[in-house]
């Protein structure tokens, strides 16, 4: 629950990265995973192997270990074009729908039971989110191409968080890491190509943002989570996530002198309550 929480925390410090970062947000997405690499390589020759990693056997076991990368890169490509197409408020609850496509994709495809009291904890901090962004008045300006494109991406979020949870049965932490991440930069690479004027930070400061998203939200957040998915249930560690954006407007404020008003506050305690009434069921 601790590592939930964390990882929540520092993936909820991505916004403020892709806000100061000096190259596009495709580009920025292909840096926040391909410089991620760094560290979990160089942890992987630190650990020198481990007596409870497994060794991938079959075609089907590589063919698992890519997939979430794919995902993941699918989500971040759809999230950052989102935000060009929509309002940001739109763009960024809609993401964050990941939890219920977790939680039914979890129920038709795994029949993973799901209590009243979680339907409720979920419904709670949907609805905190909601009051976050500013309410329904702040979702009305967004454009429908825009909002179905932030759906798409909270819909892969969401396979990629079930494809993670299904692996941590069989494979490591690190291991799921390295092969996730890897094939999420080889598919960001080309869309990146393809989208953006400019591949590489122009300055110092440029490079120390794309390497904090690097360290911080991937390597240390998605580690986090990942780690956690062993122990904790898809959909319930899905909905934790939900933290992100309360963090982000925490850190804005902090950061960035982006004011935080009472409906702010109390969207962001009531998110805290859906997730503490979700954990009871």
């Amino acid at each position: 629950m601790t590592a939930l929480l964390l990882g929540g925390a520092a993936i909820g410090g991505s916004p403020i990265f892709v806000r100061l970062s000096e190259v596009g947000p495709m580009a920025t997405a292909f840096w926040r995973v391909a410089l991620a690499l760094i560290p979990l390589v160089a942890w992987s020759w630190l650990r020198n192997g481990s007596a409870s990693d497994r060794r991938p056997q079959r075609f089907s076991d590589y063919a698992m270990l890519i997939l979430p990368g794919v995902f993941l890169a699918i989500d971040l490509a759809a999230w950052h074009l989102s935000l060009t197409m929509t309002s940001v408020a739109n763009a960024t609850l809609l993401a964050n729908l990941a939890p219920v496509f977790v939680t039914l994709a979890g129920w038709a495809l795994f029949r993973a039971p799901v209590s009243g009291v979680f339907v409720a904890g979920l419904a709670t901090a949907i609805v905190g989110v909601v009051i976050l962004k500013g309410g329904p008045v702040a979702l009305a300006g967004g454009d429908v191409l825009g909002d179905g494109i932030a759906v798409i991406a909270a819909m892969f979020y969401a396979a990629y968080i079930l494809a993670i949870g299904k692996l941590r049965s069989r494979f490591d932490t690190n291991r799921i890491m390295i092969w996730s991440t890897a094939s999420a930069a080889v598919c960001m690479l080309p869309m990146t190509l393809v989208a953006e004027p400019s591949l590489f930070p122009a300055t110092a400061f440029g490079w120390a943002m794309v390497f904090g998203l690097a360290f911080v939200s991937h390597a240390g957040g998605q580690v986090a989570i990942t780690y956690a998915l062993a122990y904790l249930p898809a959909a319930f560690s899905s909905l934790t996530l939900l933290l992100q954006p309360v963090v982000a407007a925490i850190l804005a404020w902090v950061l960035l002198s982006e004011p935080v008003g009472l409906a702010q506050a109390i969207g962001g305690a009531i998110v805290l309550v859906g997730i503490l009434i979700a954990r009871r069921g």
